[in-house]
């Protein structure tokens, strides 16, 4: 009896559409830099205008938000979210996010339903303007189970040396801007699940009115906020000294990375909208702020010090640019620490 690679489970024809179908997607991502074409085995990149390039990489995936991809059957924005992990990163450094690849892997490949989740990988790179120029599709019978998939992908920008942020210029008396986040973004999940899934019985489907008549679904599914273009637009004007995106560990673990020693962050509640959806998790988990405040971003999804005499200018222009944007605190003495008021 013959087997063959399809018998198995790894379907190559349908490999072949996938790619297919993923083709336009792909090259509405391209720079004038890239120098690849869709198919090959690496992606080729040219570096231009820098006189002293640092490249700057990161890597990241979804997490346990892809179960809400999975019971919603809506798979179109947490491609966003992939991009969005890595560039949101990479740009508190002060680079430009130059292009990205992804790691995409299931049971069995699905072209049609597939294709969405790159389409959703095309438009974070188009929001953050880099090019998408390779991945890879792995079809793994019995290792994934019905109808699940993983996200896993790396984003590559360049900055100047010179321009290079990493807080050192940080002091005391410099304020802390804060621009809103969509809401969740892609860190918590686990819990959020717990809570309102598991704990408070809700389905995806469920209009709740702690969330503005939206669905539970809907709004768990809102993708991470990319922050690339409006990071590069103010470093073109401001001194921003240091940045922090706001993910695992909320405010209070990562505001402390930009931090150089003998500062702490002040952090003042209240001084920010805060979304909905946090509310009803903190009312359903029964948790208390300092869980909360570690766990999400409570709603500021970037944190900027910035030298006082500019904070109200950034924040000016930081609106000017589509963000939300809010004065939440500033830099004293201390631990590198978050402390809140």
């Amino acid at each position: 009896m013959t087997i063959t690679y399809k018998d198995a489970g790894v379907d190559i024809d349908a490999g072949d559409l996938f790619v297919q179908k993923i083709k336009p997607y792909v090259k509405s991502t391209f720079r004038p830099e890239v120098m690849t074409h869709i198919g090959g085995f690496g992606g080729l990149f040219a570096l231009k205008k820098y006189r002293e390039p640092v490249l700057v990489s990161g890597t990241d995936g979804v997490g346990t938000k892809l179960k809400i991809a999975f019971l919603t059957n809506r798979h179109d924005t947490v491609g966003i979210d992939l991009v969005a992990m890595c560039v949101n990163d990479i740009i508190v450094q002060g680079a430009e996010p130059l292009f990205f690849l992804d790691y995409f892997a299931t049971g069995r490949l699905k072209p049609q339903e597939h294709s969405e989740i790159v389409k959703g990988i095309a438009e974070g790179c188009r929001r953050s303007g880099c090019a998408l120029i390779g991945g890879e599709t792995a079809e793994m019978p019995s290792f994934y189970g019905e109808d699940e998939y993983d996200l896993a992908g790396f984003a590559v920008g360049v900055v100047e040396k010179k321009k290079i942020i990493d807080g050192r210029k940080i002091r005391p008396g410099d304020q802390l801007i804060g621009l809103a986040s969509s809401g969740l973004h892609s860190n918590g999940f686990s819990l959020v699940r717990k809570a309102l899934l598991e704990k408070a019985g809700y389905g995806m489907d469920d209009l709740l009115s702690e969330l503005n008549g939206k669905t539970l679904g809907e709004v768990l599914l809102t993708p991470t906020r990319i922050y690339a273009k409006t990071i590069l637009a103010l470093l073109k004007e401001f001194d921003i000294r240091g940045m922090a995106h706001i993910t695992g560990g909320g405010i209070t673990e990562n505001t402390p990375r930009m931090l150089p020693k003998g500062t702490a962050a002040l952090i003042r509640k209240g001084t920010w909208d805060v979304h909905p959806v946090f509310n009803l998790v903190r009312k359903k988990a029964g948790v208390d702020d300092e869980e909360m405040f570690r766990d999400f971003n409570m709603g500021i999804g970037m944190v900027l010090a910035v030298p006082a005499k500019q904070a109200e200018a950034v924040m000016k222009k930081a609106k000017k640019l589509g963000e939300k944007a809010s004065h939440i605190g500033e830099i004293i003495k201390g631990k590198q620490v978050v402390k809140y008021s």
